[in-house]
């Protein structure tokens, strides 16, 4: 009987998406990245919060908008507490929020490059021939499948679309068509390596 291996691969972008703005100090559209700072503003018992981006070229400030008239007290006192002391973690998850800044502004620079942490998920007594792989990911990224299989397996995309081609490695969902498409929180792939002779350096590339 083949040996299954589980592994868990908690993936986090490095590098923070970056608005495309229309800056008016440079007179054409530049990146802005985030300052890890806050802006809060109190009228009364409204409150606006924002969080602000610097041109990458002139400094010029953009305010990315979290919470807009918003009544004070339908904000958590916590959360609240944290964005006036610019709390790390909370800025760092708001940059990184590709998709809200997409809405926000239309035009985002995203990148491709990520840490994967890898855990062993149980214990495989025999020989592991299966390597089950499932991906976990603390913001969406833009690094397509194919390229993240390829680069953390140590082996080169072709092989991957031959492994898929036999059937020997599976994706759940969307099949074939996810090797194409960004990694996405929840992708489980099936690589069946019975047969490869490099079986065991794949398999510790993976993880295990």
């Amino acid at each position: 009987m083949s040996g299954l291996l589980r592994i868990h691969w908690a993936i986090a972008p490095k590098t923070a998406p970056r608005p495309l703005i229309n800056c008016n100090r440079c007179g054409t559209v530049r990146a802005y990245c985030s300052s890890g700072k806050f802006r809060v503003n109190a009228n009364g018992k409204r409150i606006d919060v924002w969080l602000i981006y610097r041109c990458i070229d002139c400094d010029n400030s953009w305010n990315f908008g979290i919470f807009e008239r918003c009544n004070r007290r339908d904000i958590d006192p916590a959360l609240l507490a944290a964005l006036e002391s610019n709390d790390p973690a909370l800025a760092h998850r708001h940059a990184f929020d590709a998709v809200a800044l997409r809405n926000r502004i239309g035009r985002v620079e995203e990148f491709s490059d990520v840490s994967v942490h890898k855990r062993r998920l149980g214990d495989t007594r025999e020989a592991a021939t299966v390597l089950e792989l499932q991906l976990g990911l603390e913001m969406p990224t833009s690094l397509r499948l194919d390229r993240l299989l390829a680069s953390e397996l140590c082996i080169s995309r072709s092989r991957l679309q031959a492994l898929e081609e036999k059937r020997l490695l599976i994706v759940d969902p969307d099949g074939a068509k996810a090797l194409r498409k960004p990694a996405r929180a929840g992708n489980t792939i099936r690589i069946d390596l019975a047969g490869e002779a490099d079986r065991q350096a794949i398999i510790a590339a993976a993880g295990g």
